[in-house]
């Protein structure tokens, strides 16, 4: 029963699920400076096509865990959890797919209902489907928070990057109760190629499904 309890805690911060509630806030009106750096922002996440990178998270309890990210746009990304989380996480074929080794259970969920859809767009567009909330600026550092537009009350995905050059190195996430979830990249490689069998779970539940 623990194990089930952690299990579900685990899936919910490390596979990004579900947006959060969101509360009522003051219209955002980007100004030119705001405008401007929307501009970049699309042009820095665009001109990634793949990434291999060491990340860390921390969990709504405050638990860390770590691993490797690999990104190979459009759609695809793999969260390899180091020993001893028993977890592995691909989004692939417009699925985000979570496995659990020790159960030997995998949970999906539509990529494009998560906010891993939204960096996983063969073009990355902060306009249309998805609305820009806010921007925030530091010394060094942008962070710029995102709402689905069909659905602002489901709430938010903030995005930190460093800045010169403008590089995306952390994004936050609120569940449902809202508590967050926050995954920092570390030592990041952008370009590559990758083989197609590091977006691929080899569990027949998973390609029964994804053959339906």
């Amino acid at each position: 029963m623990q194990n089930m309890i952690h299990r579900r805690t685990f899936l919910a911060s490390a596979a990004m699920l579900a947006w959060p509630v969101s509360i009522a806030l003051a219209a955002f009106v980007p100004s030119a400076q705001d405008r401007a750096d929307i501009a970049r922002v699309e042009a820095a996440l665009n001109a990634v096509r793949s990434l291999k990178a060491h990340f860390l998270q921390v969990a709504p309890d405050g638990g860390l865990s770590q691993g490797t990210v690999w990104l190979d746009r459009p759609g695809r990304m793999r969260f390899q959890y180091d020993p001893p989380a028993p977890f592995l996480l691909i989004a692939s074929y417009g699925q985000l797919m979570f496995y659990d080794s020790s159960l030997n259970q995998t949970s999906f969920v539509r990529l494009s209902s998560t906010p891993l859809g939204i960096l996983l767009a063969d073009h990355v567009t902060l306009s249309g489907d998805v609305t820009v909330t806010g921007i925030q600026r530091q010394p060094g550092q942008l962070q710029i928070e995102l709402t689905r537009t069909r659905s602002p009350g489901d709430g938010s995905l903030t995005l930190i990057f460093t800045d010169n050059p403008l590089a995306l190195r952390q994004w936050t996430v609120i569940d449902a109760q809202r508590k967050e979830t926050r995954v920092t990249l570390y030592n990041v490689e952008t370009g590559g190629m990758f083989s197609d069998s590091l977006f691929s779970i080899a569990d027949p539940q998973a390609r029964q499904h994804l053959d339906k």
